[in-house]
C-alpha cells in the first residue's frame, strides 16, 4: 500500500512543474509510477476497480495542485475543471491498462498513446473545452526544447511525453538490458538536439521589416472595472496614451479595457444608455499626438437582429421583440475613426459560453461569476485581421491563445505578427496568469509569429518568434506602457498550413486499436488465437 501511495504522489509531483512556473522536463518520466502501479495488478475485475481509484487520485491531485488557483475566483471552476480533465485521462489510461492485461503490450501502448492525445484533442474541439492541461503545454518555460513544434503543435509534445514514458517503463521493468536504455535515450535526446538546431539557427528579418508596437497596462481591478467609475478608466487610459512614443505604429490595450457596451455598426451608441463620445475622444487624441497609430482595446460591442434573423446565442429585447448579441471584441481605431472590430470566438466556459443550455438553465447557481457578461454571449469567427498602413495582424483576445490550431488561423488569414489581449486578475498572484503568459511563448514558435500581449495586469510585453521573452516585462499590479520594434513574418510553417493532424490521426489509431482488441478478444474466446 505504502508503494503505490509513493508512486501516485511521484506521478502528481513530476507531472506538475510545467505549470507552476517551473519546468516541463520532468515529464517524460512522470507517468512510469502510474503505469508500474498498472503492471502491479493482475487481470481481475476487483483489481481494474483498484486501478482505476489509484488513478483517478492521480489525476485528480495532478489537477489540484496545477488548477487551484481558479479557487480565487470561484469554488465551482476547479471542481468543474478537475472533473472533466480527470475523465478524459480516466478513458485513455483504463483503456491502456485493460489491453494491456488481455492483450500484446504494444497494442496497449498504441492504445495508450493515441487515446490520451485523441482526448486532449477532444478538450480542444467539444462543448467543455478547457486544454489548459495538454501535455505538451507543459514545456511553455522550456521553448529551447520545443523548437520543433512549428511541424508539430503541443501534440507533438504530448506524443513525445508519452513514448518517453512508455520507453522509460521498459527500462524499469528490463533494467539490465541495454537496447532498451539506448532506445529511451535517444528518443529524449534527438528531438531536443534538433530544437537546438532550430534554436541557434534561427533568424530574425530585417530592422526595415519591423513594427513599432505599444503595450498598455492600466492595472485596473478585474472585479471593480465592470462595476466602478467609468470615466476614471477612461482618464486611466488617456493619461497611459502620454506615455506612448510619437511616432508608435500600433498601441494595444487589454482585453475589456473600454469600460461600456456599444451598439454595431458605428459604435457611436452605447447599448444601454445615449451616444458614446469616448470613440471620438481617443480618435481626436490619436489624431493630436498619435497621427500614425492604431489603437486597439477591448470592449463589449452589441449587434441587433429583428426577429427571425437571429443567431442561437442572441437574447430577446423584452421592449421591442428584437434580439442581440453581446460580443466581447478586439476593436481597432485610427486617428480618422475607422473601425476594426475581431468578436471572441473561443469563449470561457461558465464566464461566457453556457454548455448545453438546457441543463445549465435549471444550474444557473452554478454559473462562475467573473464579473463582466454572464452566460451566454455571441461567438465570434476565427481568423480575423486588422490591417494598419500595410501591416498586417491579429487581435487575439485572451482564452483564443491556448489554441494552437485555431490561433493558426489569424496567420492563415495573413497575420504578420499577433496581438494578444487579455484580462488576468480574476485569479490573484498565483501561477495562472504566469503560465497564461508562458503559453504564448509555444503559440509563437508553432506560427513564427512575434507576439506583443497587453494584460490588464498580470504580466504584459513582449515574445519572439522563436518564443524568447523580450526586453522587460510588466507583472503583477503594475502599471505602464512598454514599447518595442517587433518583427514582421510572412512564411507559414507546417503546422500553421495542416494545423492539430497530430490530434486527428491519433483519433483514427484510437478506433482502430479498440476495434483490433475486440478482435483479438473475440478470437481468443474462439480459440483461434494461443
Amino acid at each position: 500500500m505504502f508503494r503505490r501511495i509513493a508512486a501516485v504522489i511521484l506521478s502528481v509531483v513530476l507531472l506538475s512543474p510545467g505549470w507552476l512556473s517551473l519546468t516541463g522536463l520532468t515529464l517524460p518520466i512522470a507517468l512510469v509510477p502510474l503505469l508500474w502501479l498498472s503492471s502491479s495488478y493482475g487481470d481481475s475485475r476487483r483489481d481494474w476497480w483498484r486501478v482505476f481509484g489509484w488513478a483517478a487520485l492521480t489525476f485528480a491531485l495532478w489537477n489540484i495542485s496545477t488548477i487551484w488557483w481558479i479557487w480565487g475566483a470561484t469554488p465551482v471552476g476547479p471542481v468543474a475543471a478537475t472533473l472533466a480533465s480527470t475523465f478524459l485521462n480516466m478513458i485513455a489510461f483504463m483503456v491502456y491498462h485493460t489491453i494491456s492485461k488481455k492483450a500484446h503490450t504494444a497494442l496497449a501502448y498504441t492504445a495508450l498513446v493515441s487515446s490520451w492525445i485523441a482526448t486532449e484533442y477532444w478538450y480542444t474541439v467539444g462543448e467543455f473545452s478547457w486544454p489548459w492541461l495538454i501535455l505538451g503545454n507543459g514545456f511553455s518555460h522550456d521553448v529551447w526544447a520545443v523548437q520543433w513544434y512549428e511541424y508539430t503543435g503541443v501534440f507533438g509534445g504530448s506524443l513525445w511525453v508519452l513514448v518517453a514514458n512508455l520507453l522509460f517503463f521498459e527500462v524499469w521493468k528490463h533494467r539490465r538490458n541495454r537496447a532498451k536504455y539506448i532506445a529511451a535515450g535517444v528518443w529524449l535526446a534527438v528531438p531536443m538536439l534538433f530544437s537546438l538546431v532550430l534554436w541557434h539557427k534561427w533568424g530574425q528579418p530585417v530592422e526595415e521589416e519591423s513594427v513599432t508596437v505599444s503595450v498598455m497596462q492600466p492595472n485596473v481591478d478585474c472585479y471593480d472595472k465592470f462595476h466602478g467609475d467609468e470615466q476614471r478608466q477612461v482618464d486611466n487610459i488617456l493619461d497611459l496614451l502620454d506615455d506612448v512614443p510619437a511616432h508608435t505604429d500600433l498601441i494595444i490595450l487589454p482585453e475589456t479595457a473600454l469600460p461600456g457596451y456599444y451598439w454595431e455598426p458605428s459604435l457611436s451608441y452605447r447599448a444601454f444608455g445615449g451616444r458614446a463620445a469616448v470613440w471620438d475622444t481617443l480618435a481626436t487624441r490619436l489624431a493630436a499626438r498619435h497621427p500614425g497609430a492604431m489603437l486597439v482595446t477591448g470592449t463589449n460591442v452589441v449587434r441587433r437582429y429583428e426577429s427571425g434573423t437571429q443567431t442561437s446565442t442572441a437574447r430577446k429585447n423584452r421592449l421591442d421583440g428584437s434580439y442581440y448579441d453581446i460580443y466581447n471584441s478586439a476593436v481597432g481605431i485610427d486617428s480618422a475613426a475607422h473601425w476594426q472590430i475581431h468578436r471572441k470566438g473561443r469563449l470561457v466556459i461558465g464566464v461566457e459560453k453556457t454548455p448545453l443550455p438546457w441543463l445549465f438553465e435549471q444550474l444557473e447557481f452554478l454559473v462562475i461569476d467573473l464579473g463582466g457578461t454572464l452566460g451566454q454571449i455571441g461567438v465570434g469567427k476565427s481568423g480575423t485581421t486588422f490591417t494598419h498602413q500595410g501591416v498586417t495582424f491579429s487581435p487575439a483576445i485572451c482564452y483564443e491563445g491556448l489554441y494552437g490550431d485555431f490561433y493558426g488561423d489569424f496567420v492563415r488569414h495573413g497575420a504578420e505578427l499577433m496581438t494578444i489581449i487579455s484580462n488576468d486578475g480574476w485569479w490573484g498572484d498565483t501561477p495562472g496568469y504566469r503560465h497564461l503568459f508562458t503559453i504564448s511563448r509555444l503559440r509563437a514558435i508553432e506560427h513564427r509569429r512575434a507576439i506583443a500581449r497587453a494584460a490588464n495586469t498580470g504580466r504584459s510585453g513582449f515574445i519572439s518568434a522563436r518564443g524568447d521573452i523580450e526586453g522587460p516585462t510588466l507583472g503583477w499590479e503594475e502599471r505602464g506602457v512598454l514599447t518595442r520594434s517587433v518583427p514582421r513574418h510572412t512564411t507559414m510553417t507546417f503546422y500553421t498550413r495542416y494545423g492539430d493532424y497530430i490530434g486527428r490521426i491519433a483519433q483514427l489509431v484510437m478506433l482502430l486499436s479498440l476495434l483490433y482488441y475486440v478482435a483479438y478478444r473475440a478470437k481468443k474466446k474462439n480459440y483461434l488465437v494461443d
